[in-house]
């Protein structure tokens, strides 16, 4: 049986023909300027600057390509991987690990999660999804923009800082969302789509809180490792990083902790409308009761019944059940049920 050929450097996979399942790729030079490069050619090898390639795992030919690269097993092995958690490694001088990140729609940033699978060396950062990624957008688009960055690391470092950018725009957009929601309350609006958008920004709370709490604890376990081995050139800035996401931790725990506090006001204010409109039922019927009990002594089909044989017999009855709820009701306001 013959073995697995090695895995061939990248250089000459690149230059071979056009890279399959390849959304965009940059070469970044040592000024930091950011060259965009066709994904449709060869990619020529060049000693001058890095490269990021950022793939679509969904296609069958990348994973054959991705297989060949000569990067460490265990970083290739991850990006082929389904895994759906968080993480970062490091060995061999490789950096790779699983990033969570929100999905992008043709406009707009969704509520659907998405992860971002990387493997980077000094010189070379691959990335891929199966869904497009808010983050690794955004990085594409300062990029051609003219932002430049100094290294591979600072090219993943710019992807974690999107990736906080995009849900600090959606932490401001849910609370402005509860601001308005808040004043609608405060004026007694108790509408029934109130608690339905109360209930959604929770759930967004919550899977926020959830990818940022995994995402700070992988850059704080990474500040705490020792990484002097690690070139230069691969070196995060964990610390920096991990204090970002803390910072917006916090303020996603605050709006979901306002969500629910606003969700049990509001669940109180439609508590007390439904108590008041069961008082009121409750009213009416202790009213109706001694009218009833009257019409029906009247109902009973027994000899010597009153006000059979007088001319004014119901106007008479009229007014019994026109009293007795009359006595009813003033025997509820001296009881304090009534005010």
């Amino acid at each position: 049986m013959l073995a697995d050929p090695p895995p061939a450097p990248v250089g000459s996979l690149l230059t071979r023909e056009a890279v399959p399942g390849l959304v965009w790729a940059f070469r970044l030079h040592h000024d930091g300027r950011a060259e965009a490069l066709p994904i449709d050619a060869p990619i020529e090898p060049s000693h001058d600057g890095r490269l990021w390639l950022h793939f679509n795992l969904t296609d069958v030919r990348t994973r054959a390509w991705l297989a060949n690269m000569h990067i460490p097993q265990l970083a290739r092995d991850l990006l082929l991987s389904n895994d759906n958690f968080q993480q970062i490694h490091v060995v061999d001088n490789c950096v790779y690990g699983v990033f969570s990140d929100l999905v992008r729609d043709i406009d707009a940033a969704t509520r659907e999660t998405g992860f971002l699978r990387f493997a980077m060396t000094e010189r070379l950062l691959v990335s891929g999804r199966h869904q497009a990624l808010c983050s690794a957008d955004a990085t594409r688009r300062v990029l051609e923009g003219g932002h430049r960055v100094g290294s591979v690391a600072a090219l993943l470092e710019k992807i974690v800082d999107e990736i906080a950018d995009t849900m600090d725009r959606m932490a401001d957009k849910i609370g402005t969302d509860i601001d308005a929601i808040e004043e609608r309350v405060l004026a007694e609006d108790t509408g029934s789509e109130l608690r339905k958008n109360l209930s959604r920004m929770r759930r967004t709370c919550v899977r926020l809180h959830r990818q940022l709490a995994g995402l700070r604890v992988l850059f704080h376990r990474l500040e705490q490792k020792n990484t002097d081995n690690l070139s230069p050139a691969l070196r995060l800035q964990a610390g920096k990083l991990a204090q970002r996401l803390d910072g917006l931790d916090h303020d996603i725990v605050e709006l979901h902790e306002r969500s629910r506090l606003l969700e049990e006001e509001l669940r109180f204010k439609l508590e007390e409308e439904s108590n008041k409109h069961l008082h009121a039922l409750s009213v009416v019927t202790m009213m109706l009761l001694p009218p009833t009990l009257v019409t029906g002594i009247f109902g009973m089909n027994t000899k010597g019944l009153p006000l059979t044989d007088i001319d004014s017999g119901f106007l008479v009855a009229a007014g019994l059940l026109a009293g007795s709820a009359l006595l009813a009701y003033l025997l509820m306001r001296r009881l304090g049920i009534v005010k």
